[in-house]
C-alpha cells in the first residue's frame, strides 16, 4: 500500500488523544486510536474521584468541541469537573462520535519502520511505520502508519518513593503496602482513625494531604504526615492569589492552613532509602537514619514516560527530562517555574524519525508543569503539520494562564527559602508545581 495512503496512528485514548482524533477527522486522515484499556480516557478513570483545578473551558478541544456540535452535545461551561465528570460530560461521547477509529483493549508493544531496525539508514523515511499490538484477547499484531502520534501519557509509571529515583531498598517487596494513586478518599474506613504518610511535593500529593487533614479535622485518632524530600517546605504551598487558576493557587493556600494549623505534620528533607515492614505496617527508613512507621502510605512523586516500546525509534530527548530536547529548558524545574511555560506545536516536537510525535503529558518527561491546554496546541499543531498545512502547524493559537510561581525549583539542600534567583515579584507563597491528576 502507497505509505501517504496508510491511517496516521494515535497511541492512546485519552485526553489528547481523542483531540488529535478530532483533528485529524475534520481534515479526513484515516485515523486508528490505539487504547490499552477497555473504554476511553482509562487513565483518567483511574483518578475519577479526583476534582480537577482546570475549570471546563480549559479541558475541551476546539476540534472535539466541534467534532460533537452535531450531536446535540452541550458543551459544560463553569465549573471544575472530577475525572469521572470530564469523561461522561466531554471524553466518552467525543470518543462515541469517533467511534470504530478507536480500538480499545489494544496495547502498543512496540513501534519501528517497515523494514529497518535501529541502525539502518537507507530509505529510512519512506518507510511506513510498522506499530506492534497485544490485544486483550487474540494474537499479537502489527498496523502500518504513515504517520505516529504517541499520546500515551505517563499514568502507567509512577516514580518510587526511593529518593535516588530508583525503588528503595525494600520497595518492591513491600508495594502491598504502599499506594502510588491519589486513593478514593470515599473510603474512609480506611484511612479513619490510621496514621497516613503521604510523599511527594506536587499537586497530587497535595490533593491527598488535603483529603486526609480534613478526616484528621474530624477524627483525631487520624494522622498525616506529609514527608518532602526538599530541606525547606518553602516551595510547597503554590502561587496562591498569583496563580491564574484559582482552584489551583487555592490547593496550595489550604495546604499551608492546615499545616498551621496542626491536622498536617510536615516533615522535610526526608529521602527514602528503604521500606520495611512491621506486620501489616510499613515503615520508611530515611537516608539520614531517620523513621517513619505508618498504617497507609502514598507515594505521589510523579511520574516518567515509558519508552520501552520506542526502543527501535530513532529519538532526540532531553538527558535529564526525557523529554524533546526543544521544549525541555522550557518545562525543566530546575531551570525555572516563573509563569506559564510557552506553547509547543510541530516544530517542537519534531524527532529525528519523521512524522512521530510525542504528545501530551509524555512530551514533559519527568517534568511536572503539563496542563491539558498544552497538550490540545500540540496535537493541533502536529496534525496541521501532517496534513501539509504548515501555516496552521507554525501558528499559535494559545496563551497559557501563569501559575503565579517564581523563580524555579530553589536549592535542593538550602535549609532556608532560596528560589534560585526571581524572575518576577515574588509571591507569599512558592511551589514546585505538580502535575495531573490535580494539575491537569
Amino acid at each position: 500500500m502507497e505509505k501517504n495512503a496508510l491511517p496516521v496512528v494515535v497511541i492512546g485514548a485519552g485526553p489528547q488523544g481523542l483531540a488529535a482524533a478530532a483533528h485529524l477527522a475534520e481534515r479526513n486522515v484515516p485515523t486508528v486510536v490505539l487504547e490499552a484499556g477497555d473504554g476511553p480516557a482509562a487513565a483518567v478513570a483511574e483518578w475519577g474521584h479526583v476534582r480537577l483545578f482546570s475549570g471546563w473551558p480549559e479541558l475541551i478541544d476546539a476540534a472535539g468541541a466541534r467534532v460533537l456540535a452535531g450531536t446535540g452535545w452541550t458543551a459544560p461551561a463553569t465549573g471544575y469537573p472530577t475525572g469521572a465528570q470530564w469523561i461522561s460530560g466531554y471524553l466518552a461521547p467525543l470518543a462515541a462520535t469517533l467511534g470504530d477509529r478507536i480500538r480499545y483493549g489494544a496495547r502498543v508493544v512496540g513501534v519501528s519502520r517497515l523494514g529497518r531496525d535501529r541502525l539502518v539508514d537507507a530509505g529510512r523515511g519512506e518507510q511506513p511505520f510498522t506499530v506492534h499490538v497485544r490485544p486483550a484477547e487474540g494474537e499479537e499484531y502489527r498496523l502500518q502508519a504513515r504517520a505516529v502520534i504517541d499520546a500515551s501519557g505517563t499514568w502507567s509509571t509512577p516514580n518510587p518513593a526511593g529518593a535516588d529515583g530508583l525503588p528503595a531498598l525494600g520497595e518492591t517487596a513491600t508495594a502491598d503496602l504502599l499506594s502510588y494513586r491519589i486513593p478514593d478518599f470515599r473510603d474512609r474506613a480506611g484511612f479513619e482513625g490510621k496514621h497516613t504518610v503521604v510523599i511527594g511535593s506536587g499537586h497530587s500529593a497535595i490533593t491527598a494531604v488535603l483529603a486526609l487533614a480534613r478526616m484528621a479535622r474530624r477524627d483525631p485518632h487520624t494522622t498525616v504526615t506529609w514527608a518532602l524530600r526538599r530541606a525547606t517546605a518553602g516551595n510547597a504551598f503554590g502561587g496562591g492569589d498569583a496563580d491564574e487558576l484559582p482552584a489551583r493557587g487555592a490547593l496550595g493556600a489550604t495546604a499551608k492552613e492546615y499545616v498551621d494549623a496542626g491536622l498536617v505534620s510536615l516533615v522535610t528533607g526526608f529521602r527514602v532509602e528503604r521500606v520495611t515492614r512491621e506486620g501489616e505496617r510499613p515503615v520508611l527508613i530515611a537516608e539520614d537514619g531517620r523513621t517513619l512507621t505508618a498504617d497507609r502510605v502514598v507515594v505521589l512523586t510523579g511520574f516518567r514516560p515509558d519508552l520501552s516500546f520506542l526502543s527501535e525509534l530513532r529519538l532526540e530527548l532531553d538527558p535529564t527530562l526525557q523529554a524533546p530536547v526543544r521544549i525541555a529548558a522550557e518545562v525543566d524545574p530546575n531551570v525555572h517555574s516563573c509563569g506559564s511555560v510557552a506553547a509547543t506545536g510541530a516544530a517542537d516536537l519534531a524527532q529525528p524519525e519523521p512524522d512521530f510525535y510525542l504528545v501530551g503529558a509524555k512530551s514533559y518527561g519527568r517534568a511536572p508543569t503539563f496542563l491539558a491546554l498544552t497538550g490540545y496546541e500540540q496535537v493541533r499543531s502536529v496534525v496541521a503539520e501532517l496534513a501539509g498545512d504548515h501555516e496552521a502547524a507554525r501558528r499559535v493559537e494559545l496563551a497559557l494562564p501563569d501559575t503565579g510561581v517564581c523563580g524555579g525549583a530553589g536549592l535542593f539542600d538550602a535549609s532556608g527559602a532560596s528560589l534560585g534567583g526571581s524572575c518576577c515579584a515574588v509571591p507569599s507563597q512558592v511551589l514546585q508545581i505538580g502535575r495531573a491528576p490535580a494539575s491537569v
